[in-house]
C-alpha cells in the first residue's frame, strides 16, 4: 500500500496482515500531517507469551487484540494525536475487519535529540 504524502512503499508484503497494519500507520500519519518516515518492527506472541487485560477503561478485548506502541519526536498537539489514533483505528476496523476496541496504540514521545539513526551521530540535533 502506498503513502499518499511520501510515496513510500510498506516493505512487508510477504505478511499481508503486517503489511496492512504497518500501510495503515503509515497512511494515517500521512492523513493527520504527521511525517511518513517509518520503521516498524513486529513481535508476534502465541497465546501463553500474550498476557493482556480482557478490559480496562469499559474497553473489552479479545484475543485479536494488538498492541501498537509508536516512538516520535515530541512535536504532535493533543489533535494531531487525536486524529491519528482515530484515523488509525478506522483504517483496520475497514480492512482487515479488526474490532475498535482490538486496536491499543501507545505513542511514545521524545525530545529530537534523543534520536542517533547511525554513524553515533544525533541527526536532529
Amino acid at each position: 500500500m502506498k503513502c499518499p504524502w511520501s510515496g513510500s512503499i510498506c516493505g512487508a508484503e510477504n505478511h499481508p496482515l503486517i503489511s496492512r497494519r504497518s500501510a495503515t500507520v503509515s497512511i494515517a500519519q500521512c492523513s493527520t500531517s504527521l511525517p511518513c518516515r517509518r520503521t516498524i518492527v513486529f513481535n508476534e506472541h502465541d497465546a501463553n507469551n500474550f498476557v493482556y487485560a480482557e478490559s480496562y477503561l469499559g474497553i473489552a478485548h479479545t484475543d485479536d487484540l494488538i498492541i501498537t506502541q509508536i516512538t516520535a519526536n515530541d512535536t504532535r498537539t493533543v489533535r494531531q494525536k487525536q486524529a491519528f489514533f482515530a484515523s488509525v483505528v478506522a483504517l483496520l476496523a475497514e480492512n482487515p475487519g479488526m474490532r475498535k476496541e482490538d486496536v491499543f496504540i501507545n505513542l511514545v514521545e521524545v525530545k529530537k535529540e534523543n534520536w542517533s539513526f547511525g554513524n553515533g551521530v544525533a541527526q536532529y540535533v
